[in-house]
């Protein structure tokens, strides 16, 4: 109720407009049968100035636009070119109804005059029932003047096929079910600046647009597709004419911003670059963006080759073929009626279709003007027109002329359109968008007339594509790349620190040792590398580790496996040669039975060498230094007793009598070696049950490694079990030097601690190399260690005896062995 009433009031004041004025044939009309409206902005408002009382705005009092002139010129040519053809809608003729639409949003009379019906408008008119003055209609140019009038069109779904508006709010169907554009959405448009911006790898741009819908939607846009970028908008400003330019980039260059983006119409984008031309602004990087990547009076400002590079975006199809020559035609002709329709038209002012400088203009000065959008004009007419084509049902020699044609039958048609012009393919999506056909071109402004060079493309139809030729760019930067980001890029192997409020501002930190940054991921973080990977500092990726532990395979392996098998098989020989020479002195000397229990305590010592190869598992750990602590403590205790046994006979016999008594008729030997067994064994099982050797993956020693090793366990438990056959041994070597002088049948004191000190610097060397180096090799050593010891005992107690009773016989008797207990008596005697 209320739209009609704002209806009903506008045709009321502006009934002078459709009554009391009356037009005569000019460029703004043409007859048809059916017509199409055209809104062009033959001249610019600067600066709009409030109204306190309703008034159609008088453009020709305004500034005049070379740009616009051309653009309704376009028009006209479509119109001819398709009443002049035989295949598109054959003996039907198009007209068309032009006004100067040079106001944002007051000039509603051409609009109203658009969507009436025999001078009266019916709002509430049934769409079959209502036929308004066209079936369609092209323009405005400029996103505000189309919001502004696109409900009026709407309303009676009068297809409103425009040249120049780009904002994305008209993409909304609900809002505006009948706006068809021609031009790229301000989408596309924001999606070609970020592939550019990318392309040269900068990150940190400023953004400058004019305060109206087109730029306000552009802004936004881009605001919400860098947010997932590394692009920084560093900083923003939408402009009006009276702007402090000055301030604005004093504020563009402290930030050291050398890209700058600007999205606003050619009478902002002019003001702009005046300013950066007066500020002494040098050496930046601007895009242009459609609305004046192509003007043709902005490249000529003095001075403007200092500001820097100027990129421009824009159509890449430009031309329109035929135009040139239309326009000649048609200037011979106005010339001819110039004087006859000067005084009729200066009558007119109120019908905005008046346009006293357009007859004085010359043909080169229409065609050289801004082609900007000249194609999406010339595709606007051929769109309605192919619609038209198709409601009509026309074939290729005629339409069926008794069609009753209504301005909605048009729309479901121009969605399924798709068909060629001038080389390129004309469809549209569900939202009435066009296919996008963009080029990039590079503003030549040292030459006179300045010229754009293309130098770049961007489709997305058949599928998308983007490119940018770098050798035809010259930059003002010594032909280099100019530098555009907040902080330079991190070198490889170094993670971003961010710092301050802007992603793109940040210090660079080396990853540090097993860790590496991803820049595709996170370019933030130093991930850390998985547990069987490593790394060097400043990495991007991480190597696998290689598991190392000691095989079988192995030289030094084999060597110690061999000498183990060997010491085995001497050991098992000389028990042999003791049980075969049981009853002998030599063997009654060295222990008798006891010499058995010790050579199978060194046998079974030796076995625990072969559970140091492999790869570690809790069983070996367990077995390979369990087996040789027991056995081989139960050896030492075994010599402990016969050390103590001989010191015994010789010098304690006779000083204490009782204790050497009750000494031989209990065993002593015998129950000293079950208790010390026993303990040992107890501690042993406390060992293994509470804190065992288990296998380990040693990750931290090497980077590129994962030993497999056998960690120790309980310090303390450990402690206890090397402890008490160190003791053990201890005691033996004091008993050795005690018995030093004794007959030299049964002097073992040399053998007992030539043995033992070997296994003291044996166990002190590998315990030192085991807490001050970490390599596979000290597993190696441990088992070295045990081979060693047992080797000590073997060759320094019984290898001597064996050598005595297979190569001496003669003093393997007890005569022998009686002349040297008298020796020795006679000795002590005498002192």
């Amino acid at each position: 109720m209320c739209l009609s009433s704002i209806y009903i009031f506008l045709v009321g004041f502006t009934n002078c407009f459709f009554f009391k004025v009356s037009c005569s044939k000019s460029e703004f009309s043409l007859e048809g049968d059916y017509l199409l409206g055209g809104l062009f902005a033959l001249h610019e408002i600067e600066q709009a100035t409030p109204l306190f009382s309703p008034e159609t705005t008088e453009c020709f009092r305004h500034r005049s636009s070379k740009s616009g002139y051309q653009m309704m010129q376009v028009m006209r040519f479509a119109v001819e070119e398709i009443n002049n053809s035989t295949t598109l809608l054959p003996n039907v003729s198009l007209g068309y109804e032009i006004f100067d639409h040079c106001s944002n949003t007051k000039n509603f009379p051409s609009v109203l005059s658009f969507i009436s019906k025999n001078g009266s408008i019916k709002p509430k008119e049934k769409l079959n029932n209502y036929q308004p003055k066209v079936i369609a209609l092209t323009g405005p140019y400029g996103s505000t003047p189309t919001i502004t009038i696109a409900p009026l069109i709407t309303m009676d779904l009068i297809p409103l096929v425009n040249y120049g508006a780009s904002t994305s709010a008209l993409s909304n169907k609900l809002k505006y079910p009948s706006f068809v554009r021609t031009i790229p959405c301000n989408k596309n448009l924001i999606e070609m600046i970020i592939h550019i911006i990318r392309w040269f790898g900068w990150n940190w741009v400023a953004f400058l647009g004019s305060q109206d819908d087109y730029s306000s939607d552009a802004l936004k846009l881009f605001n919400e597709y860098i947010s997932n970028t590394s692009i920084c908008l560093a900083y923003q400003e939408s402009i009006s004419l009276n702007t402090n330019y000055n301030l604005t980039f004093q504020k563009i260059d402290m930030l050291k911003i050398n890209v700058i983006v600007v999205l606003a119409l050619s009478q902002y984008a002019s003001k702009i670059i005046k300013a950066a031309i007066a500020n002494n602004i040098q050496d930046k990087v601007w895009i242009a963006s459609q609305s004046w990547a192509m003007n043709q009076q902005i490249p000529r400002e003095p001075g403007i080759g200092k500001i820097g590079t100027v990129i421009g975006i824009t159509e890449r199809l430009l031309s329109v073929p035929g135009f040139n020559e239309f326009v000649y035609k048609d200037r011979r002709t106005t010339d001819v009626n110039h004087d006859e329709e000067g005084d009729i038209q200066s009558t007119r002012k109120m019908c905005n279709q008046v346009c006293d400088y357009c007859t004085l203009l010359t043909p080169e000065e229409i065609i050289n003007e801004n082609p900007t959008l000249s194609f999406a004009i010339y595709s606007a007419i051929y769109t309605i027109a192919h619609a038209l084509h198709k409601v009509m049902q026309c074939d290729m020699n005629e339409c069926r002329k008794n069609t009753a044609v209504k301005p909605y039958m048009l729309l479901g048609e121009i969605k399924k359109l798709d068909f060629p012009l001038s080389g390129r393919q004309v469809k549209y999506d569900d939202n009435y968008d066009p296919t996008i056909s963009y080029a990039v071109v590079l503003w030549h402004t040292d030459v006179n007339p300045p010229q754009f060079e293309m130098v770049g493309t961007y489709d997305t139809y058949p599928e998308v594509t983007f490119t940018i030729n770098n050798s035809l760019l010259p930059w003002h930067n010594n032909g280099s790349v100019p530098f555009s980001n907040c902080s330079a890029e991190c070198k490889e192997g170094f993670s971003r620190q961010p710092e301050g409020f802007h992603s793109c501002c940040f210090t660079c930190k080396k990853c540090p040792y097993n860790s590496y940054v991803n820049y595709s991921r996170d370019p933030y973080t130093c991930f850390p590398c998985a547990e069987n990977e490593w790394s060097d500092e400043g990495s991007t990726t991480c190597k696998r580790r290689s598991v190392v532990y000691l095989q079988f395979t192995e030289i030094p392996s084999i060597a110690v496996l061999v000498s183990a098998i060997c010491i085995i098989i001497l050991l098992i020989a000389i028990f042999c040669i003791f049980a075969y020479n049981y009853n002998t002195p030599v063997v009654r000397s060295a222990g008798g039975s006891m010499c058995f229990l010790m050579l199978t305590c060194l046998i079974l010592s030796s076995i625990s060498a072969f559970f140091f190869f492999g790869e570690p598992t809790s069983a070996l750990c367990l077995l390979r230094n369990a087996i040789f602590a027991f056995f081989f403590t139960v050896c030492i205790s075994c010599l402990t007793v016969r050390s103590f046994q001989i010191v015994c006979v010789f010098k304690m016999a006779a000083q204490f009598p009782k204790v050497h008594s009750l000494w031989v008729k209990h065993n002593g030997q015998w129950l000293f070696i079950a208790l010390v067994s026993v303990i040992h064994l107890i501690s042993c099982v406390v060992w293994m049950t509470f804190s065992p050797d288990k296998p380990i993956a040693d990750s931290w020693t090497f980077k590129d490694q994962i030993m497999l090793i056998c960690e120790m366990g309980n310090a303390l438990t450990i402690t206890i079990v090397v402890f008490i056959g160190w003791f053990l041994g201890f005691l033996c070597l004091l008993f050795s030097y005690m018995g030093r002088d004794l007959p030299k049948s049964y002097n073992e004191a040399k053998s007992i601690t030539f043995s033992l000190i070997l296994y003291y610097l044996t166990w002190i060397v590998y315990y030192t190399a085991y807490l001050s180096f970490k390599s596979k090799y000290i597993t190696l050593l441990n088992a070295i260690a045990q081979i060693s010891s047992i080797n000590g005992i073997l060759f320094s107690y019984f290898i001597p005896k064996s050598y005595v009773i297979i190569f001496q016989p003669q003093k393997n008797t007890p005569a022998y062995f009686q002349t040297s207990i008298q020796n020795y008596t006679q000795t002590i005697s005498r002192t």
